[in-house]
């Protein structure tokens, strides 16, 4: 009963009565990237874009957004729930609503939004629900944190189309990718930061469905 009540809990969000309460100080984040020394939280140059992106476990996704040509800067951070502030410990419970993201800053004129969503769908599986492989809560959901309405309707577009490629290729499940406005996006700690640039033999929990598809 007390694992059925754990998972129950990891995999059902809360609502913001039951949600962690968190704390108003924010954790301490490094000024620098560890890979390419870009400043983390910014002066970003003008002419580049923002967008947040949950892919499961954010150490992988990181590192994939890091190595595309276009992408500025990266960092790793919790969105989409209620808690303020929040530990890893705590987005590890279920109980602050928030998912594991990828910051990515990225420059339009190298690489577009479709070509970061082409990755996006094709590097993870999208349709898993509250878990990404054997990473399972609601910290692991699929997600997409748009920063202006036109990213939002581009995301909804590139769901759709890979939705109907997901079909055609025989699988049958529905994308289950959580779509929406950036509200308030969290760094995480520290060590979390560009973690297997510092750790090439930790965990990367990437695994794509091997659907391509054709993101306009």
């Amino acid at each position: 009963m007390f694992l059925f009540d754990t998972l129950s809990k990891k995999t059902t969000m809360p609502t913001p009565e039951t949600a962690l309460p968190g704390r108003e100080e924010a954790l301490f984040v490094p000024e620098a990237h560890f890979v390419n020394g870009r400043p983390l939280k910014g002066p970003y140059p003008e002419g580049l874009e923002v967008i947040y992106l949950g892919m499961g476990c954010f150490w992988g996704a990181e590192r994939l957004f890091w190595k595309t040509p276009g992408v500025w800067v990266t960092a790793v951070g919790y969105a989409g729930g209620f808690t303020r502030n929040p530990t890893y410990h705590e987005t590890t419970t279920g109980q602050t609503g928030h998912a594991e993201v990828v910051k990515v800053v990225y420059d339009p004129a190298i690489i577009s939004l479709s070509g970061l969503l082409k990755i996006f769908f094709e590097e993870h599986d999208p349709t898993q629900g509250m878990r990404q492989g054997n990473d399972v809560g609601t910290t692991y959901r699929s997600a997409i944190y748009a920063t202006t309405e036109g990213q939002l309707q581009q995301a909804q577009k590139a769901r759709d189309a890979f939705q109907d490629a997901l079909k055609h290729a025989g699988h049958g499940a529905a994308i289950t990718t959580e779509i929406g406005p950036l509200e308030t996006f969290y760094y995480a700690e520290d060590y979390h930061q560009q973690y297997l640039a510092k750790n090439p033999g930790g965990y990367c929990g990437l695994r794509g469905t091997g659907v391509s598809c054709n993101i306009d």
